[in-house]
This record gives C-alpha cells, sequence and structure tokens, in this order.
C-alpha cells in the first residue's frame, strides 16, 4: 500500500539540498568568483555567503593572503657580455580577484617572463662587477615595472629578491684568485706597517737612550772636571800656603816618575829630559845650602879685621860639618835619582815595552 508520506519526505530532502547548495561560507583571506550562466556577478567575501543553486557557481577560489613565488635560474648577459644565472625570489599579493582571474590568463607565468625580461633590461647595462654588488638597485627597478604591469592584473609585488647570482665557473676563479691577491696585498701592507712602527719605536728609544747616555755622560764629566779642579785648587793653595821651596817640588817630581808607566797601555815609556833638570835642581837646592852657610862664616871672619882671617877649631869644625852635609845632601840627590831610574826600568822590564835613555836637553 502506498504511504502518503513519502513524496513529503523525498521533497523535504530535496528542499533541504536546495538550502544547502545555496549557502556558501568563506573562509577568512579567501575569494571566491560567482559566475551567473557563465557571467561574472560578484565576489564572495569571507563569511557566509547564498548564492542561486543551479544559477550561480563558483568560478576561481584566491588565497589573499602573501605569497613567495621563487623562479628557476635565468641565463642573462651582462654588458661586458658575460652570463650569469640569477635566482629571484618574488613576493606578491592578490588583491583583486575579479581581474586575478580574468585579466590574465595565468597570473604566475605572467609574472615570472615579466620578471626574466625587466631582468635582462636591467642587468645588460651593467657590467659584472657593478651586477655583483647593486643587488638592492636591481631589486628597486624590478619591483617598480613588475608593480606597474601586475597592477592591472589585481596583484601587487610588495617586493622583489635577488637570492643568486652565478658567474661561469672561469669567472669564478678570476675572482677567487684576485680576492686572494687582495688580501694578501692587505696583508703585506699591515705587516710593513707594523714593522715601520715597530723600526720608528725602535729608533726613538735608541734615540732617547742615546740622548740619556749622553747626557748621562756630560754630567760625570762635569762632576769629574769639577773634582779635579777642586783638588788641583786645593793643592795649588796648599803649595803656596806652605811657601814650598825648589828642592821639596823637583823631590816631588822625581817621586811621580815611576807610577807614569803603571797605566794598563804602556808599552814603552821614555824618561823624559826634565829628569836631568829635576836632578840639577835638587842638586843645586842642597849645594845652595851648603854655600849660603859657608860664604856667610867666611863673611863673618873677613869682616873681624883687616889682617889676615883667623879660624878658630870651631868655625873649622862648622864649615866641615856644613861641607860635609851638602855633599851628603848631593850624594842622597843621586841616590834618589838612581833609584827612580832604577824603578822606571823596572817598570819598563815589565811591560816587556822599551825604554829609550833620557833626553838630555843642551
Amino acid at each position: 500500500m502506498f504511504d502518503p508520506t513519502i513524496p513529503f519526505v523525498i521533497l523535504a530532502v530535496i528542499l533541504v539540498a536546495i538550502a544547502l547548495s545555496a549557502i556558501r561560507i568563506v573562509p577568512q583571506a579567501r575569494a571566491y568568483n560567482i559566475e551567473r550562466f557563465g557571467r561574472y556577478i560578484k565576489t564572495l567575501n569571507p563569511g557566509l555567503n547564498f548564492i542561486i543553486p543551479g544559477v550561480d557557481r563558483v568560478n576561481t577560489k584566491f588565497d589573499l593572503r602573501e605569497h613567495v613565488f621563487s623562479s628557476r635560474p635565468q641565463p642573462v648577459i651582462t654588458e661586458d657580455n658575460l652570463v650569469v644565472n640569477i635566482d629571484t625570489v618574488l613576493y606578491y599579493q592578490i588583491t583583486q580577484p575579479k581581474a586575478a582571474a580574468y585579466e590574465v590568463a595565468n597570473f604566475l607565468q605572467a609574472i615570472d617572463q615579466l620578471t626574466v625580461t625587466t631582468l635582462r633590461n636591467v642587468i645588460g647595462s651593467m657590467d659584472l662587477e657593478r651586477t655583483l654588488t647593486s643587488r638592492e638597485e636591481i631589486n628597486t627597478r624590478l619591483r617598480g615595472v613588475l608593480d606597474d604591469t601586475t597592477g592591472k592584473w589585481g596583484i601587487r609585488v610588495n617586493r622583489v629578491e635577488i637570492k643568486a647570482i652565478d658567474p661561469p665557473p672561469t669567472i669564478k676563479e678570476a675572482m677567487e684568485k684576485q680576492m686572494r691577491a687582495d688580501r694578501d696585498k692587505r696583508a703585506a701592507i699591515l705587516h710593513a706597517e707594523g714593522e715601520r712602527q715597530a723600526r720608528i719605536l725602535k729608533a726613538e728609544g735608541a734615540r732617547q737612550q742615546a740622548i740619556l747616555e749622553a747626557q748621562g755622560d756630560q754630567q760625570a764629566a762635569i762632576l769629574r772636571a769639577d773634582g779635579e779642579a777642586k783638588a788641583v785648587e786645593r793643592v795649588f793653595q796648599a803649595v803656596h800656603a806652605n811657601d814650598a821651596d825648589a828642592k821639596l817640588l823637583a823631590y816631588k817630581y822625581l817621586e811621580t816618575l815611576p807610577h807614569l808607566a803603571q797605566g794598563e797601555g804602556n808599552t814603552f815609556w821614555v824618561i823624559p829630559g826634565e829628569l836631568t833638570e829635576a836632578i840639577k835642581n835638587v842638586t843645586h837646592a842642597f849645594a845652595g845650602e851648603a854655600a849660603r852657610t859657608v860664604p856667610s862664616t867666611e863673611k863673618g871672619s873677613e869682616e873681624v879685621g883687616a889682617g889676615p882671617a883667623r879660624i878658630t877649631a870651631g868655625e873649622e869644625r862648622d864649615r866641615s860639618s856644613s861641607e860635609q852635609a851638602a855633599v851628603d845632601a848631593a850624594e842622597a840627590a843621586e841616590r834618589a835619582v838612581a833609584d827612580a831610574r832604577d824603578d822606571v826600568r823596572r817598570a819598563g822590564a815589565s811591560m816587556g815595552g822599551t825604554m829609550p835613555g833620557p833626553r838630555e836637553e843642551a
């Protein structure tokens, strides 16, 4: 038996299916393009949306978030006729889903080809060295061209980055050699600068040392000269204060002669000619003392009377003692001279030098 509720159930199911097909829930950062009988009607925004079932349909779905597109390395010829492979990275975002769906068939392929052509135009006006060092300039020019062109496609190019620039292997080797040469050059320059500074510092140190040593020697020489001057002055004052006679000076001269041969560098020593004069002074000094004593006696005898001189026994003894003292003094002086000569000869013989005889004055 036929149940009359079955058609109602079927109708209810159909209505529910139609209602469900009319509801479109769009996720966040998504956009759906709706076509009605093949014609664009609207773009569904994120959230709950309704369409006419069987009449409207979703044509394209777009992700409105920023996307990254990495192109394949493209060979590009530089201004100096060198082929380099450049790999780019593109950051883009869909701003108009309708234009992205209906203004260009495949916007990714279009962006890739546009990037390649623009890159070849930009790199073609640069040499290799400028290409390797002007990435920021290349990125700016690429972004300007792509942004102007892709704007009508409903796509915004946020930035373009050069991921890699690969020159030919031979150019890489040449660049590495040049880099090593530059580094070696800088190292040599730094080493030379270091040695130069070290030598300058050493020279300045040696200069300061020499100056200080010279100043020290100067002060020492001044002090020694002052000491010797004071010593000579004191000896001179002592000699004049004590009124030394020729006998004492001649004896001191003879006493100093043996010390002249005691130097380390004296290989031979010459007896000065003043030695004979000194001996004479000593001899005359003692003889003169005796002579001054004898004539005084004789003068006294002559002043006693005009007749023949009468010499007493006491006066004879005084004269004999005075003459004997003069003779003894002369012999003592000769012995002193002989002793001085012996000392000088022994000093010369001990040093292995030659000793010529005394230089006699005319």
